[in-house]
């Protein structure tokens, strides 16, 4: 199924929470698409699918932290981090996705990440910056915190050097980014990626595809 630049006025609407450095968000996005793909062409045309934030960490100082550091400090020693990623990388594998863990340096601050995604649901392109961001994060190995780095992903993406300008100066996004964030956690979202569906909750974590299908179907028959 296509879902990127979806009418924005119609159909029945599945919110994804995620943050971009969560590989099960990046794994569990590629399993979603192909659940979405076992759909019928009716209940594929009624659905449309936004991006909302999550921060696995919100008080990262803004330059980020050297990766080997972080996984000492998440899990008590960095080769713990690296069994545990690299588990998740056999995943990834499995299901045909390109993710290099090791070639990630530094733990980037995510929200600047989250206000290019905000930004982009207007014109369509939410999507197209999440795969995106996704690549350069977990196939590149790039910091996504830099604004070079998201700069270009945006300029790749279609936005042009005055919506840039716009995207550091709009102190709106961050209150919409917030506000989404506390109705996530009153409405029970302790993990990601969660799924919503007319924004009630559906589902977490990166499901098979066909239990993905299946919940879909069930809501859209309940009118969640």
């Amino acid at each position: 199924m296509e879902i990127e630049k979806q009418d924005i006025n119609s159909g029945t609407q599945i919110d994804v929470i995620s943050d971009v450095i969560c590989p099960w968000c990046y794994i569990g996005k590629h399993r979603f698409e192909q659940g979405l793909a076992m759909l019928n062409n009716e209940n594929q045309a009624e659905l449309r699918v936004r991006w909302r934030p999550f921060e696995l960490n919100p008080t990262m100082t803004i330059e980020g932290m050297d990766r080997n550091v972080y996984c000492e400090r998440k899990f008590g020693s960095a080769e713990r981090g690296r069994q545990i990623y690299a588990n998740i990388a056999a995943n990834a594998e499995a299901d045909g996705l390109p993710m290099d863990v090791e070639g990630i340096s530094r733990v980037p601050n995510t929200r600047a990440a989250h206000r290019l995604i905000e930004s982009a649901e207007n014109q369509g392109q939410q999507n197209a910056i999440v795969n995106a961001l996704f690549e350069a994060y977990f196939v590149k190995g790039l910091d996504i915190g830099v604004p070079a780095v998201l700069n270009e992903i945006a300029t790749e993406s279609g936005f042009d050097q005055s919506d840039l300008a716009l995207l550091r100066t709009n102190t709106k996004l961050d209150e919409l980014i917030e506000a989404q964030e506390r109705r996530a956690d009153v409405i029970g979202v302790q993990g990601v990626p969660a799924f919503l569906f007319n924004g009630q909750l559906m589902f977490t974590g990166a499901q098979d595809p066909k239990t993905i299908a299946l919940s879909i179907e069930r809501a859209l028959m309940k009118g969640l």
